[in-house]
């Protein structure tokens, strides 16, 4: 069967900007694919292409089967697109806007009404449906935005970082549509700054940067290309630290790091949850108690990091946002 999104050699420049560099990719029928990659390096191009917005200098693209330079407006019909800015209109309900939708796709106006109710109860809409857009907040409006590109219940779907600028609670309810989706039968392409979005969402993850990209697989898959396991124990008594480091040198792959203050022990290990449970068994054996112990793994920021060699544009911004924080409270303590 034939991916229902497949990219290959995908290139497209603007000016001396090469934004795709020979882009290749493919997304299996209902699964998700995370595209994760720093700013500027071509997941919103990528995506444009792909969602026949904007022509690629060179490559071959598919949707659902369809060439999307040949067939542009046969796969419009296929898909849905939510984009990195909630694309309603502010003077229209959030009723209008999908019955809108719905009737500019050649649904009857009976259709259309039909399914922009059932999309406003789906998306807890239903008690703003009379209430124009532009008296939304910035959740309900995403949420809107995602239920237009859902009216035709499109078999393919591409998400441009849908939750960027939304808060934890309505980022998890995002989450949860989307999972829904995908149980349904939905394919997804998804493009997301937030690393545990597609450490959660996405079935693979395609790491882009400079227009190429340089890393897939699953998410367990890309931490383990970087190593990085260890096993992290705090012993109960402080008289056992040493007896627990004898039992856990065997399995080691690097010097044991002890914290005698606080008990804990971390070895760097490798062998996953097999390894945990020989530990475990030898540390009973020796009669050790411990008060808790855990495989840690690297996460996607590790992952991330090392291939790209800098953090996620969440990350910096935060850290941006927590320096003028710093630096505000800091000039307004010298004003007082």
């Amino acid at each position: 069967m034939a991916p229902a999104i497949q990219a290959e050699n995908l290139v497209k420049t603007f000016g001396d900007v090469r934004a795709l560099d020979g882009v290749s990719l493919d997304v299996p029928e209902g699964t998700v694919l995370g595209l994760l990659g720093p700013n500027g390096a071509g997941k919103t191009t990528t995506v444009r292409v792909l969602t026949t917005l904007l022509r690629p200098d060179s490559g071959r693209a598919t949707v659902a089967g369809l060439d999307v330079l040949r067939h542009p407006n046969e796969v419009r019909g296929l898909i849905g697109l939510s984009g990195q800015y909630a694309a309603v209109d502010e003077y229209l309900t959030g009723r209008e806007n999908l019955q809108m939708v719905g009737e500019l796709y050649q649904m009857s106006a009976r259709d259309a009404k039909a399914r922009a109710l059932e999309l406003l109860e789906w998306f807890n809409l239903s008690e703003a449906a009379d209430r124009t857009a532009k008296t939304y907040s910035g959740g309900m409006r995403r949420r809107l935005d995602l239920a237009a590109a859902l009216v035709v219940r499109p078999p393919v779907m591409f998400m441009d970082e849908p939750t960027t600028g939304l808060d934890p609670r309505n980022r998890l309810a995002l989450w949860e549509v989307i999972e829904n989706l995908v149980d349904q039968g939905t394919t997804l392409l998804l493009t997301t700054q937030y690393l545990e979005e597609a450490d959660r969402l996405a079935h693979d993850i395609a790491v882009v940067d400079h227009g190429r990209v340089i890393a897939r697989g699953t998410a367990d898959e890309l931490k383990a290309t970087i190593g990085g396991e260890r096993i992290e124990l705090v012993v109960h008594r402080p008289d056992e630290v040493a007896e627990a480091v004898a039992a856990l040198t065997p399995y080691a792959k690097g010097e044991p790091a002890v914290e005698r203050n606080t008990r804990r022990i971390t070895v760097p290990v490798s062998g996953g949850s097999k390894v945990l449970a020989d530990v475990i068994r030898e540390l009973d054996a020796r009669s050790i108690e411990i008060d808790d112990i855990g495989l840690r793994r690297p996460t996607l920021d590790d992952v991330f990091l090392s291939l790209t060699g800098h953090a996620t544009e969440a990350e910096e911004n935060g850290e941006n946002r927590q320096q003028e924080q710093t630096r505000g409270r800091r000039g307004h303590g010298k004003e007082s």
